[in-house]
């Protein structure tokens, strides 16, 4: 088969396709015959050697969904012709950006067979991440407002779509390009994230006393902000940052309110294959997708990494084999 592989840590130019064996699924494994893998910016960090990958040289993508092609010994729940959607395997098993990926059972759901595939395999990282955010860390409840900053990205567009189905009432922010897009996957409020009064604009929005559950991508912007939008209780959920140096300029703003704050990785979800049932369930009755912006092959997996890294799109990039 043909995959993407990095023998040595670096830059984008240390990405190859190369010719391989296709591997064959372990006891608990399926082999998934590729649709189509998410890029995601951690893909770029196990490449470049923040994240250290099990194994040299190393297949990047921690997204897949496609078709089972085989099942190893003690699987059950899998057969061969299941359209399936997984995440979480860049880490200790090789990734996606493959025509073949052996995949353990307990990273994968089975999906309908009208789900779009190539839209199935960048919805992992992004789908899970904005459920264990919301639901398992955030406890968000009917009723409840939420701030979601980034609603255009990959985990925002899931998180507000998961967001809108759970009756909150959601506020997120966007390039101006993206509103109406961002609208219509369900957010009741959008807001320009340059706009110089964008507090006021949230707590105008907010109902109450301001946001009960924000979900923050990039703490070392926003978490102040988080603390002076909050309503009284609120919770913040932090999911990455620019840069490492985070903190509040003024914690009484925080503590005032009795805030909590909880910091997640998606890598440390108990059992990834949770999630992601809920997430097909939705997926195949209509009521969660994820926005394809841009699909690339094998041999663009460098392009790939730069867009995800550097360019401005709604939605999920996604290699197809």
């Amino acid at each position: 088969m043909r995959a993407v592989r990095f023998h040595d840590h670096g830059g984008r130019d240390v990405l190859q396709v190369d010719d391989i064996d296709t591997p064959e699924p372990a006891a608990g494994e399926v082999l998934v015959d590729v649709a189509a893998a998410g890029v995601n910016p951690v893909d770029t960090y196990f490449r470049e050697g923040s994240y250290q990958p099990f194994a040299m040289p190393m297949i990047p993508g921690v997204d897949v969904a496609g078709t089972v092609a085989a099942v190893g010994a003690d699987v059950t729940g899998f057969a061969e012709g299941d359209h399936v959607v997984g995440t979480g395997i860049g880490k200790d098993h090789y990734g996606g950006y493959a025509e073949f990926a052996a995949v353990p059972t307990d990273r994968l759901a089975v999906l309908s067979d009208d789900v779009d595939l190539v839209a199935a395999g960048g919805a992992g990282v992004a789908g899970v991440t904005a459920w264990r955010a919301l639901v398992d860390h955030g406890g968000m409840q009917l009723g409840d407002t939420v701030l979601i900053h980034g609603g255009s990205g990959g985990v925002g567009h899931a998180a507000v779509q998961l967001a809108a189905a759970s009756g909150a009432r959601v506020i997120a922010t966007a390039a101006p390009d993206y509103h109406d897009r961002v609208a219509e996957l369900g957010a009741d409020v959008v807001l320009d994230y340059d706009r110089d009064d964008l507090a006021d604009a949230v707590l105008e929005a907010a109902t109450g006393d301001g946001v009960d559950l924000t979900l923050d991508h990039r703490l070392d912007d926003y978490l102040q902000f988080d603390a002076d939008v909050a309503a009284h209780g609120g919770r913040i959920v932090g999911i990455g940052e620019n840069d490492p140096e985070v903190g509040f300029d003024l914690s009484s703003s925080a503590r005032g309110k009795d805030l909590s704050l909880t910091m997640m990785s998606m890598f440390n979800t108990p059992d990834l294959s949770a999630p992601l049932r809920e997430l097909a369930g939705q997926m195949g009755a209509g009521e969660f997708e994820i926005d394809v912006a841009r699909t690339y092959d094998l041999d663009e997996a460098a392009e790939a990494h730069r867009a995800v890294m550097e360019d401005s799109f709604l939605g999920k990039l996604v290699i197809t084999p």
